[in-house]
């Protein structure tokens, strides 16, 4: 008995040898989403879930794409991680780099159908560990649709978005290095509002705007026109003081974008200008509204910068930018096609007088390292699957020596039982069959792990994400 339960164990093990080959040779493609976040460490790019471009439908999907090597849009070669995640199916959460070391992901907030969601998730890229935090304030709220911004100390400022279907303009302060919570003034703040703008300057201050305060603003899908509601101007820029808590506001002049919201921002490799891409906005009648413009921070005055590239995208509302290398790197987002354009945008925003749409990445590491790189990834890949496959061959001869031994043993015991007593010692057939069903269940459990789509429940928070209301 004790022989059969090794064989079955060796199949065991050689099956979750072939599943696990198998899954490093097919690549990851993940689904088309919105309101996701989008987390810089260390080289990588973590994406982690967002809503469903075609259904609306919260997601649960956690990968990253390693920035340390060239790459093509068109060829992205993304690692998926979604079986170590703890985090439940969310959207609209904020992230951010930080902790004591600087080298950690925090996840805070989102909107989830999950009522033991933690407030804080944090993520080791180090150990790829997930952990729910505790923090020192026990009445923290939760909030979701607001624009996270980490100051260098490690504070996350939290400011706008919704609590409790409620569109807030408070500031709440989350001490990333000491788990502690605090709050910031609301004395000159902008009205509340959702989906705005925000990015953090050089001076430890944060420009926040646009956005939107109704939430029963809809758009049309084709353009990203509003059709119902308005977005919030962004003639008006509000700044808020690290420092001093204090808020500011700065009147703004030249080519103003239309009032939009769902837009992104960052600031731009010289310190001194604010990008801002796509989102849904009003429409510009006049004139066409172009996706980019750039923010002087030393006059605020709004102008479009000369764009080139092979293809200038459409706008896309709700996605994810970030600065990486010379590059505004743009993630997913909805209003795009996804069997036409890829699932990443990159700007080379190096040259102020001349912003560049490509499709190569470059991480401008020397040629030999790049070389070095590639091999060593080449080889750690090639090692892995031929040590599997090694492995396989080995457990397969040694599982079916094991067999025919266990088997021969088996027919000698049941002669000398025959001829001794006339009495047949059944070989049993139970097992073979078991051992199919087992086997069958373990891939099938493996395949199924991280497609999990779970349609939102049907109350009046969820209606909302459902595109809002998209005509």
């Amino acid at each position: 008995m004790s022989k059969n339960i090794l064989v079955y164990f060796l199949l065991w093990i050689l099956l979750q040898v072939l599943v696990d080959v198998n899954c490093q040779l097919t690549p990851f493609k993940p689904s088309g989403m919105f309101r996701h976040t989008a987390t810089f460490i260390d080289n990588k790019l973590y994406i982690l879930s967002g809503s469903e471009t075609s259904t609306g439908n919260i997601i649960r999907e956690f990968f990253y794409l390693d920035v340390s090597i060239p790459f093509n849009t068109l060829e992205l070669s993304w690692k998926d991680l979604s079986k170590i995640s703890i985090v439940p199916f969310h959207t609209d959460a904020v992230s951010a780099k930080s902790g004591a070391k600087n080298d950690t992901l925090f996840l805070y907030g989102g909107l989830s159908s999950v009522s033991t969601m933690a407030l804080v998730y944090t993520f080791d890229p180090q150990h790829i560990v997930w952990n729910s935090q505790v923090t020192t304030e026990i009445n923290a709220t939760r909030k979701y649709g607001l624009t996270g911004v980490i100051d260098y100390s490690g504070k996350l400022y939290l400011w706008g978005g919704i609590s409790n279907n409620i569109i807030v303009n408070d500031m709440r302060i989350f001490d990333t290095i000491n788990f502690s919570w605090g709050k910031g003034s609301s004395v000159n703040a902008p009205t509340q509002r959702y989906h705005f703008g925000a990015t953090l300057l050089p001076n430890n201050k944060i420009i926040y705007m646009g956005g939107v305060d109704d939430i029963t603003s809809s758009f049309y899908i084709e353009t990203l026109y509003i059709s119902k509601g308005t977005a919030l101007s962004l003639k008006e820029v509000y700044i808020y003081d690290t420092i001093n808590d204090n808020w500011d506001t700065k009147i703004t002049t030249g080519k103003i974008p239309s009032n939009r919201f769902g837009f992104s921002t960052i600031l731009g490799l010289d310190g001194q200008r604010i990008i801002i891409y796509g989102g849904v906005f009003n429409d510009p009648g006049g004139y066409v509204d172009t996706t980019l413009y750039v923010l002087d921070l030393t006059n605020f005055n709004w102008d479009i910068p000369k764009i080139t590239g092979n293809t200038i995208p459409k706008p896309r509302a709700w996605h994810k930018a970030n600065v990486i290398s010379k590059y505004m790197v743009i993630t997913f987002g909805y209003g795009y096609n996804r069997a036409v354009d890829s699932d990443i945008l990159l700007l080379d925003i190096s040259n102020n007088e001349e912003y560049v749409w490509t499709t190569s990445f470059d991480p401008s590491v020397p040629k030999s390292s790049q070389t070095s790189n590639n091999s060593s990834d080449n080889s750690k890949m090639v090692g892995a699957i031929v040590g599997s496959l090694l492995s396989g061959i080995f457990l397969s001869v040694g599982g079916f020596f094991l067999y025919k031994w266990n088997k021969k043993r088996q027919s000698k015991n049941n002669i000398n039982n025959y001829n001794n007593h006339g009495q047949e010692k059944a070989i049993p057939t139970e097992g073979s069959k078991n051992e199919n069903i087992t086997n069958h269940e373990v891939v099938n459990n493996d395949d199924y792990y991280g497609q999990e789509v779970v349609t939102a429940p049907n109350n009046d928070g969820f209606k909302f994400f459902k595109f809002l209301n998209k005509k």
